[in-house]
């Protein structure tokens, strides 16, 4: 059934949904970031990187790895669950060549787990197509409903 305002409908209205959620989060006002889910258990954060996240030896930090991978794997997770927010009970990292300025994208895809617990991986492309990082993460439903959080919207603009 499609909404009376023409807009998406059941798990595409959820992931829009999730979408809005992650550009609405205050700590991607410090990342150019955007994020797609295009199929259940898949995202995508495309995101730029520069001189802002480097470490003190001209590199990018690990801490943008972590956040990026992170939540690519956290969204390709939460968008097989409906009714409540995931949260991230551990996270492996790997990182395989040291990444410089430039757009990079999150690639994060649902490994296995429906009910409490869900298992996601996610790895990090550079421009190029070399992948420089790959991580994988444990997530646990909460007791946060998604429809009581601000930037979930069940018919997004």
């Amino acid at each position: 059934m499609t909404p009376p305002d023409g807009g998406p409908s059941g798990a595409e209205a959820h992931y829009r949904s999730l979408e809005s959620l992650y550009a609405s989060a205050p700590i991607n006002r410090l990342f150019e970031s955007q994020l797609t889910i295009p199929a259940a258990g898949v995202s995508r954060i495309a995101f730029m990187l520069d001189e802002r996240h480097f470490h003190a030896a001209g590199a990018i930090h690990g801490t943008a790895y972590f956040k990026m991978l992170d939540d690519a794997a956290f969204y390709a997770a939460n968008s097989l669950v409906t009714d409540r927010f995931l949260l991230t009970t551990a996270f492996n990292l790997l990182f395989t060549r040291p990444l410089g300025p430039g757009p990079v994208v999150a690639e994060g895809r649902w490994v296995s787990g429906h009910r409490r617990v869900l298992i996601a991986d996610a790895r990090m492309i550079d421009a190029s197509g070399e992948e420089v990082a790959r991580g994988t993460g444990t997530f646990m439903k909460s007791r946060i409903p998604l429809a009581g959080l601000d930037g979930y919207r069940s018919t997004p603009a």
